[in-house]
C-alpha cells in the first residue's frame, strides 16, 4: 500500500500525542497516512501490551489511518543496529511514503532519541538498491527513500523549524490520545501513578499545542524539526 505519510513512533501513543493533529489534517486533505510503532510499550507503568494494542487500534479508527503496524522491538532495549534497521527498511519499502515523521531527536525518554536515530539511518539505507529486503510474501522489494523526514517534538521543548496549524483538528487529536485509557488520568484506576497519569499531563499537552499555535497566529499547532535544510521550489507555497 502506497502511503503519503508514515509516522514512526517508539511507543504506541507517541504519534497521537505529538502529531495527531497533523495526521488528521493530512487525512482530511485526502492523504493516506500510516503509523509504524516500534515497540508494544510493555515497560509502561500501567496496562499490558494487549491493552495497548487494543487502545492503538481504537486510536487508529478515530484518526482513520490507512495502515498501522507494530514491529515488536523490545521496549527500552531496541537499538539502532543492522537487525532493527533492516526491519524498518522493509516497512518503508512496503509503504513507500513521501514524508516520514519520527521521534524527537532528544527527549526525556531515551527511546525517543534512539527512535529518531534509527529512523534517520533506515530512511537513508532504504534508498540503497544493493540492500535487499523482502515483503511478507517473499517478493523482493524495490529501494525507496522518502523525500522528507521531520522530527516531532515530545516532552522536552525544542524550538521548531516548522509548525503545522491543527486548530480544526485539536478535538480529534485529543480523542485519539484519550483512546489510550490505561496510560492517562483515570480517577478509578487502582494501578500505580506515573508521569503520564496526572490530570496535569493532558493539560500540558493542550498548553504545548496552544504555544505552538501562538507562534504562527493559530489556536493550536504542532512543531517539527529538520536535520537538513528545508528547500522549496515555489516561494508562494509558503503563503
Amino acid at each position: 500500500m502506497k502511503l503519503d505519510l508514515v509516522v514512526m513512533a517508539a511507543h504506541p501513543d507517541d504519534a497521537e500525542m505529538s502529531c495527531g493533529g497533523t495526521i488528521a489534517s493530512a487525512i482530511a486533505q485526502g492523504k493516506k497516512v500510516g503509523i509504524i510503532d516500534f515497540t508494544r510499550g510493555e515497560l509502561g507503568t500501567r496496562g499490558t501490551p494487549e491493552i495497548r494494542a487494543a487502545e492503538s487500534a481504537a486510536a487508529s479508527q478515530i484518526l482513520h489511518l490507512s495502515a498501522r503496524e507494530n514491529l515488536g522491538f523490545r521496549d527500552g532495549f531496541f537499538k539502532n543496529d543492522e537487525e532493527h534497521q533492516m526491519k524498518l527498511i522493509a516497512a518503508l519499502r512496503r509503504y513507500q511514503p513521501d514524508i516520514v515523521f519520527a521521534n524527537a531527536i532528544e527527549d526525556r525518554h531515551p527511546d525517543h532519541g534512539k527512535g529518531a536515530a534509527l529512523a534517520v539511518d533506515a530512511c537513508f539505507y532504504s534508498g540503497l538498491r544493493m540492500i535487499q529486503t523482502f515483503d511478507f510474501d517473499g517478493k523482493p522489494q524495490n529501494a525507496w527513500r522518502p523525500k522528507a523526514l521531520f522530527h516531532y517534538i515530545q516532552d522536552r521543548f525544542i524550538k521548531p523549524d516548522l509548525v503545522v496549524d491543527i486548530s480544526r483538528f485539536w478535538d480529534l487529536k485529543e480523542a485519539s490520545i484519550r483512546a489510550y485509557k490505561s496510560q492517562f488520568h483515570d480517577p478509578n484506576s487502582t494501578e500505580p501513578e506515573s508521569y503520564l497519569t496526572s490530570p496535569e499531563f493532558l493539560e500540558f499537552l493542550k498548553a504545548r499545542s496552544q504555544e505552538m499555535g501562538h507562534m504562527i497566529g493559530a489556536k493550536h499547532g504542532e512543531g517539527y524539526t529538520k536535520t537538513k535544510t528545508i528547500g522549496i521550489k515555489d516561494l508562494f507555497s509558503l503563503i
